[in-house]
């Protein structure tokens, strides 16, 4: 069969968070050389939804939409089921196959253990015991997206010796960086490793640099360190590649229905009209 993969990134104002998809991209050729890969992305780059599906369109007959995202909120829940609805009414003769996200997995949990051990290590005394964790993501009005990243938190405390593993959120919801690093200071943590929850570099990333060195100044006797992001991380592609083969139903008689095939939010935008607003 003729098949394209879309990877469809976020997009960033910081054209630096871009250009990182796109390397991401080039990478993950390398490592698929059979494989037709493109990239889109959903806003602040010049390719976007509609544009990146017809292109991928082209010369295909199997498209599979793959969210390079870390949560399913509302870009996955409807602003990609509705262009690749939109992609199935302009290019009949193509089946459209839409990926799951990336989500709260172990693959995920693995990048993340892997970014905080060497943040650990940038630490003078790298003791789990008195270093708080916070895991800083971007946040949601979704409450499930929300819960997804609450899981990793927990799974980090599960796995790891830190006595204290926090979430905290960068916008749109709470509590902030700020208020969890003071509960842990509180505590008695006396070093403070702030995990970004995060695939890429923008502008968000470097606001949190700018938020840890803060935080540094406004608490000299506590030790911090700044993880890095974990979009290229070997088990970032390797989720990938489990999310390719289930969309394909590799092993199976039938592809597997994903979670927006069918879900009420899918619906709802069909029956209602599709918007999407940033408030943020």
């Amino acid at each position: 069969m003729n098949d394209t993969i879309l990877l469809v990134g976020h997009g960033s104002r910081e054209q630096s968070g871009n250009d990182e998809i796109e390397a991401f991209a080039t990478e993950w050729r390398k490592r698929r050389p059979d494989d037709r890969i493109e990239v889109c992305f959903i806003e602040f780059a010049d390719v976007t939804l509609d544009a990146g599906m017809a292109h991928a369109a082209k010369d295909s007959k199997r498209v599979i939409v793959v969210p390079l995202i870390l949560g399913a909120a509302a870009h996955v829940k409807m602003e990609i089921p509705h262009h690749i609805e939109h992609a199935r009414e302009h290019n009949p003769d193509v089946e459209f196959i839409m990926a799951k996200h990336l989500g709260a997995t172990d693959k995920v949990l693995q990048a993340l253990k892997t970014e905080l051990s060497k943040a650990m290590l940038a630490l003078d005394a790298p003791d789990a015991k008195n270093t708080g964790v916070v895991l800083l993501a971007r946040g949601s009005s979704d409450r499930v997206a929300n819960g997804e990243i609450a899981k990793m938190a927990r799974w980090l405390f599960e796995e790891t010796g830190h006595e204290m593993v926090d979430l905290a959120f960068t916008g749109i919801t709470y509590p902030k960086v700020e208020t969890v690093v003071q509960r842990q200071v509180a505590c008695g943590m006396k070093q403070v490793v702030v995990l970004p929850y995060y695939l890429y570099t923008g502008v968000l990333i470097k606001r949190i640099a700018k938020q840890v060195a803060r935080l540094g100044k406004q608490y000299p006797t506590i030790s911090f360190a700044l993880g890095k992001y974990i979009g290229f991380d070997d088990a970032i592609y390797e989720l990938l590649d489990e999310r390719v083969a289930d969309a394909k139903g590799e092993g199976r008689d039938e592809p597997k229905m994903l979670e927006c095939d069918g879900c009420k939010y899918r619906q709802f935008s069909e029956e209602h009209g599709f918007g999407h607003h940033h408030h943020h």
